[in-house]
């Protein structure tokens, strides 16, 4: 089979062009995290299935983006399918065999050969001259798979990689905890898979990571726009971290915001502070104030009114 013929899906691969601006976990965040990741990987354990899962914002594809880069440079990635709704060939399970097989083909040497006879048939074919080879497939967020029953039979054949005696084949996958997705593992034998709840890990730990990410992003945009050497201020980056209850989305995109108001980065953080403080409730009003704010701000230029007056006034 020529793998030029296969049909692909050219954004699935992490490092896609599509891809190249989204970003990994900042260094010394999810250091735990990433360790027990590495280690599962690394490691013995017979569950071959790593499920991560999370609600909406808690970082899930930036886990994903990063497990998959480390293994991308140790020459270990054996392919990644990052679904994405609404996004095309990756909304949908139609390439997902024959885009994993493609790059699996160009991961592993001597692989010349849909599942069983694009990726288990060969793979098992495999005669490694050293020892057992390990590698990790990255499936990132497959309830954006937007066929519940792909959805099943997706994951029936990725714990079909446990009958690999000569190689072994480690799957990282993240979703939100949905219905379909959870049928789906309880229909997985007993130890295959190990799951891990990332809005479970200690409050603490999160808002650590949430404040370094705010400490280096709004440091670069103090940099870029030459601001006051003490702005933010650690009072600010704190109440922020609050703000953000727990969510890295809500810190993400108020720093995006905040960047690209330029000239006016120091008035938009100011407005983020200010509009939050009357929606100091649950953590999903948080994150609609932002995407309120952004959205006000945006829908008709890059500067709000107000802005463009004072930029026409210098």
């Amino acid at each position: 089979i020529l793998l030029s013929s296969l049909p692909y899906a050219i954004d699935a691969p992490f490092n896609s062009y599509q891809r190249q601006h989204e970003p990994l976990c900042l260094a010394d965040t999810r250091v735990n995290l990433l360790k027990e990741i590495y280690s599962w990987a690394d490691g013995e354990d017979e569950r071959l299935i790593f499920w991560l899962n999370g609600l909406a914002g808690t970082g899930k594809s930036t886990i994903a983006r990063t497990v998959a880069r480390n293994f991308f440079d140790k020459k270990r990635l054996g392919a990644s399918f990052f679904f994405s709704r609404g996004g095309g060939d990756v909304s949908h399970a139609h390439k997902f065999v024959t885009s994993i097989a493609v790059q699996l083909a160009r991961s592993i040497p001597d692989l010349h050969q849909l599942w069983h006879e694009l990726v288990l048939r060969p793979l098992s074919k495999l005669n490694p001259a050293t020892g057992r080879p390990s590698y990790i497939l990255i499936v990132d967020a497959l309830d954006e798979c937007a066929n519940e029953t792909d959805i099943r039979v997706l994951l029936h054949l990725l714990a079909e990689v446990r009958v690999l005696t000569n190689i072994r084949l480690r799957i990282f996958l993240t979703s939100r905890p949905e219905l379909p997705i959870r049928h789906g593992f309880s229909q997985i034998p007993l130890g295959g898979h190990r799951d891990f709840v990332l809005h479970n890990i200690a409050p603490s730990i999160v808002d650590h990571d949430i404040y370094l990410f705010l400490k280096s992003n709004l440091g670069e945009i103090r940099e870029e726009r030459h601001l006051d050497a003490s702005w933010p201020g650690e009072t600010i980056i704190r109440y922020m971290v609050k703000i953000a209850s727990g969510l890295f989305i809500w810190a993400a995109t108020a720093c995006r915001f905040i960047r690209e108001g330029k000239r006016f980065a120091a008035k938009r953080l100011d407005m983020i502070i200010r509009e939050s403080r009357s929606a100091l409730t649950a953590p999903e009003k948080h994150l609609d104030q932002i995407y309120f704010t952004v959205l006000r701000q945006s829908v008709s230029s890059e500067y709000t009114d107000d802005e463009k007056e004072e930029l026409y006034s210098l």
